[in-house]
């Protein structure tokens, strides 16, 4: 009998079909006890939308899911660390937990950049936790780029 995937496992086949769809590999997962309640990867390409982000929709997704415009209680699953605009979205959907894969030290809004959640400006900062299966996330984002330079 095969294992339920996890939130990660979601989040990287999303990443992955970002990846084959031309949109940089990102995905995003959000779990509320125990349920997936969203998935999404990547689309600002595909949507002519620069807020895209699998973060953005997959908090999109699941305020829908949910019906709610907050998602308190909820964990969000990402391949890559969330950039300032995503932490700002974060923050308003009241996410209680961040983990992700890679660390973005170009475009990172959470441990890297401007550190948006432990600005004092920051409404609410959920806790993060950071490197899940990092190696597998920079190799996605590394083979996606090597591919375009081609």
């Amino acid at each position: 009998m095969a294992e339920d995937p996890t939130p990660f496992d979601l989040a990287f086949e999303a990443a992955r079909r970002a990846a084959q769809e031309g949109e940089v590999p990102v995905g995003a997962a959000i779990v509320k006890e125990g349920r997936v309640v969203a998935v999404a990867h990547n689309r600002p390409r595909a949507l002519r939308d620069p807020t895209a982000h699998a973060e953005i929709l997959a908090i999109r997704a699941a305020c829908l899911a949910l019906d709610d415009e907050r998602l308190p209680g909820c964990d969000l699953y990402v391949t890559l660390e969330p950039c300032p605009m995503c932490a700002g979205a974060i923050s308003f959907a009241r996410i209680r937990r961040v983990y992700y894969g890679a660390r973005d030290p170009k475009g990172g809004g959470v441990e890297q950049g401007p550190r948006v959640f432990n600005q004092p400006t920051c409404h609410h900062a959920p806790e993060v936790y950071g490197s899940f299966r990092e190696a597998e996330a920079a190799d996605l984002l590394r083979d996606f780029f090597a591919a375009r330079r081609d």
